[in-house]
């Protein structure tokens, strides 16, 4: 008989994983992931950028390397990251498997069991699981259209004594929504006011596609000591390549580097490599610039099929960037249920439900937006009035 640790009670399967088992089924069409689109992705340059690596350094970056990451991919993110606003040295960098990865690391460096995190309700899955599985208590803070609300915020922090938020400002994951500059300002001095330290999730921040941008959280602490920022490639270039970063304070950064050793020694040089060559070769921004024009079809194609067949059935959120918009049916509708019979037509998406940490908001759910073509877009919304 096997005995699982404690830690792990609390810890669910994705609800989303479990939904992709639906999505094989003919004829489905799916709102439901959060992938990005392949034919946003750079095949062509990465099979160049490849080859060439191969015939000139192949030996080096299929050996292990440094767990910090590649000094070469160190100083091309900072340079990324100066175009956002941020100024980080190289050795303020750490390179990661995926953003998703600095979650956990995050989490498993900071987190005792019951301590508090403080995250939006809603907010992503994942970090709600890995919360969870550190023994932390994921508590969430009141959204309005504008994103977190910092009177609750500060309520919570006083209330729990909560020592990490988490927030994803930028086109959020699940509602789309984006945190005013104000509010960055004010997170930052509540944080330190309380004493946590924030860490911004930012995988979404370059896939604008209307408005003016806004300064990363990270950008806001001139002590350099309160934020920890997380960005990725994966949106931008490729998933699968698995490449993301950190970018905080050298002492956290230390801790960070001790617990990935454990985990996965670094993250794959061949892949660091690559990505550090596209950046390097120009070609990153076109091509941002590209997805963007890709995703802005798509979002308004989701946004006219909802004015169309769902006019006043649903309120919903207008994102101006990002991969999802958010929806909620009245009050006392069941989302979960609507999902039960929108499965049976074909239509698939997210119960909102899945990313509350009280599992409240029966009545919401998370639209995706980026694989489907804007004609099965259009249907599966039409499918969903039907049900409706």
């Amino acid at each position: 008989m096997v005995s699982f640790s404690h830690r792990m009670e609390k810890v669910t399967g994705s609800a989303i994983r479990e939904i992709f088992a639906l999505l094989a089924r003919p004829g489905m069409i799916s709102f439901a992931g959060g992938n990005p689109n392949p034919k946003t992705f750079p095949c062509e340059d990465v099979a160049a950028i490849t080859a060439e690596l191969m015939e000139t350094c192949g030996g080096a970056v299929l050996q292990y390397g440094g767990t910090a990451g590649l000094p070469a991919l160190q100083e091309s993110v900072c340079a990324y990251a100066e175009r956002k606003g941020i100024r980080a040295a190289p050795e303020d960098v750490v390179i990661l498997s995926g953003s998703s990865q600095g979650i956990d690391l995050v989490a498993k460096i900071l987190l005792n069991e019951g301590d508090a995190v403080l995250t939006e309700a809603p907010t992503f899955l994942g970090a709600l699981q890995t919360f969870r599985t550190y023994g932390a208590e994921p508590a969430g803070v009141a959204m309005d259209d504008d994103g977190m609300v910092m009177e609750d915020l500060e309520q919570k922090l006083q209330s729990t004594g909560a020592k990490l938020i988490y927030t994803i400002p930028s086109f959020q994951n699940p509602t789309g929504r984006t945190l005013p500059l104000a509010r960055r300002k004010r997170m930052v001095e509540l944080a330190k006011r309380y004493g946590a330290l924030i860490l911004e999730d930012d995988p979404y921040g370059d896939l604008r596609y209307a408005g003016q941008d806004v300064l990363p959280v990270y950008a806001l602490d001139e002590s350099g000591e309160t934020v920890i920022h997380l960005g990725s490639f994966s949106k931008i270039i490729s998933p699968g390549l698995r490449v993301g970063f950190a970018i905080g304070d050298r002492r956290i950064l230390r801790k960070l580097v001790i617990a990935k050793q454990g985990v996965d020694v670094h993250t794959s040089n061949l892949s660091q490599a690559i990505v550090d060559a596209f950046i390097r070769s120009g070609r990153l921004w076109p091509h941002i610039k590209a997805c963007r024009a890709f995703y802005a079809r798509q979002r308004d194609a989701m946004l006219e099929a909802i004015e169309r067949y769902l006019r006043g059935k649903i309120r919903y959120t207008r994102p101006d960037g990002g991969i999802f918009l958010w929806a909620s049916l009245n009050e006392g509708e069941d989302a979960l249920a609507l999902f039960q019979k929108a499965v049976e037509a074909n239509v698939a998406f997210v119960p909102g439900t899945h990313f509350f940490p009280d599992l409240s908001g029966k009545n919401t759910l998370r639209l995706n937006f980026s694989m489907c073509s804007p004609e099965m877009i259009e249907e599966g919304i039409r499918r969903l009035a039907g049900l409706m």
